[in-house]
């Protein structure tokens, strides 16, 4: 791998980046979703999975879906779907060497909350080492990959995009990043939605895509 130079701004998605997806974190996530679609809209599971599954394709996020077309107010929502058990997630000191060794700057940009990304990080023990987190209430609820919260980020951050990397399990939210002049990591996981605009139409690998792994402190730590 050829030395990123110049680079002095790091950007971390969250879920299933910073963490692995093999720890399941998110099922509990998508599990909460699903309880409080039921509850919300009086659906049986079958039919709150079916809202579920079509909002996050519609709109990016559940949450935006719900606020869009049933007047939701986002807060309810986000306390209730991560009201998780953290503990499947342990310290990691490799985590936090390799983070530590990045020169620059660090932040997190994510379609979560606040205080989800705070409690991650915390059980991770590299909450010190972000300068911000940059949530979907900062984004005003409009999630990635919607331009806005690209646009946002940098103007708000003082952010040279040609000067930054971001890592994202997600491979669709790293096509705007680029088209700004940001290097893109797309950090691979195992779950099916994540892969959505990897391959182009011709099945070759997008070329927002710049580089790509399934290890990220290997990744970091080959840096």
């Amino acid at each position: 791998m050829a030395l990123l130079g110049g680079k002095d701004v790091w950007l971390f998605d969250l879920d299933n980046t910073l963490y692995p997806a093999s720890s399941r974190l998110f099922d509990q996530i998508e599990q909460r979703m699903g309880s409080f679609i039921e509850q919300y809209l009086n659906l049986d599971p079958l039919a709150a999975k079916t809202v579920q599954k079509d909002y996050f394709k519609r709109y990016g996020t559940t949450l935006k879906g719900l606020m869009v077309n049933h007047g939701l107010a986002p807060n309810e929502y986000l306390d209730y779907v991560h009201d998780i058990d953290f503990s499947v997630i342990r310290p990691n000191t490799d985590l936090s060497t390799a983070l530590e060794r990045l020169p620059g700057r660090k932040l997190i940009f994510t379609n979560a909350s606040n205080i989800h990304a705070t409690n991650v990080m915390n059980q991770l023990g590299v909450l010190h080492l972000f300068e911000e987190i940059y949530d979907i209430a900062d984004a005003d609820y409009m999630p990635k990959p919607a331009q806005f919260p690209y646009d946002d980020l940098i103007k708000k951050h003082v952010i040279d995009p040609k000067r930054a990397v971001f890592f994202e399990d997600s491979a669709k939210n790293l096509e705007p990043a680029a088209a700004m002049g940001m290097t893109t990591v797309w950090v691979r996981t195992d779950t099916e939605w994540a892969t959505h605009g990897a391959t182009s139409e011709t099945g070759e690998r997008s070329s927002f895509i710049h580089h790509e792994t399934d290890d990220l402190i290997a990744w970091l730590n080959d840096l």
